[in-house]
């Protein structure tokens, strides 16, 4: 079994065994969950994390990532080519206000993406590479209410041994379809800038608060638990200047990302019936 396939089930096989079981009040949903889970994959040696138990659909996470990295608000400059996953919280303008990429790049009046690539270019030691997404004007903390507020709020890199490293935390995640697709997106943010900063991407890092499955995805978490199909490693090979590509916005970037993932990927069967809880 692949490594992240078999660190994912793992967690799952905790969740199942020892979790939690709560009422969540904003959602009305039942959740079983645990608090503090923390996983890594060394990219270079076990290849990239894209989880073969199930399909996952692959165009989903590229397409987004890389309009985090072109630093959009508004889904129909780009996203919306590909997938409509942001369409319930898009507002009446068009506009995703808590869109990550913008919060990147633009938000808090620096561009951090920038400032992160500068930064470990002229000084590849730094411990000081953090970007920030939740903002704590407005996010949270019984504030006013949203459609949305980030779940991946903050990730750290450095450089250690000519490999770039990205530790990713995460207030919240829905185990069944938000960490596949959160860790093959920021995965795939972290080979992006180690092919920007010339160096091999290393550790790839994913911390949780708070790790659940809902209620209406406890046939799902069953399921996986009782896979264990043999995959094969997946390498990425991204195209050249991938970054700028990303930048301008460039369509064809997606699709070639995807084509080399898909020519490797050959996962599970897909399970019926799952639906993102808002």
């Amino acid at each position: 079994m692949a490594v992240f396939d078999q660190i994912y089930q793992d967690m799952m096989k905790r969740i199942s065994s020892e979790g939690i079981r709560e009422v969540n009040k904003r959602t009305g949903h039942e959740t079983t969950a645990l608090p503090g889970l923390s996983f890594s994959v060394d990219i270079e040696r076990d290849g990239f994390p894209l989880l073969t138990l199930r399909r996952i659909p692959i165009k989903l996470f590229v397409a987004e990532q890389v309009w985090f990295i072109l630093g959009g608000r508004r889904p129909d400059d780009f996203l919306n080519q590909f997938t409509n996953i942001w369409d319930d919280f898009t507002n009446p303008g068009g506009v995703v206000t808590v869109a990550y990429g913008h919060r990147w790049r633009r938000h808090f009046g620096r561009d951090q993406l920038a400032g992160l690539i500068d930064l470990l270019s002229k000084d590849p030691s730094s411990r000081q590479g953090v970007v920030v997404t939740w903002d704590p004007a407005s996010d949270g903390l019984g504030g006013v209410a949203k459609k949305n507020v980030p779940c991946p709020y903050t990730f750290t890199v450095n450089i250690m041994g000519g490999r770039l490293n990205l530790h990713n935390m995460v207030r919240s995640n829905d185990m069944i379809l938000g960490v596949p697709h959160d860790v093959g997106g920021f995965a795939l943010l972290q080979c992006v800038l180690a092919q920007k900063l010339g160096v091999t991407p290393g550790v790839y890092t994913h911390t949780i608060s708070n790790a659940h499955v809902y209620d209406t995805h406890y046939h799902a978490m069953k399921e996986l638990v009782s896979r264990g199909d043999e995959h094969q490693k997946i390498e990425l090979h991204l195209p050249k200047d991938s970054f700028e590509r990303a930048e301008k916005a460039d369509q064809g970037l997606v699709e070639e990302i995807c084509e080399d993932l898909k020519s490797q990927y050959k996962p599970g069967k897909s399970i019926k019936g799952l639906e993102i809880v808002l």
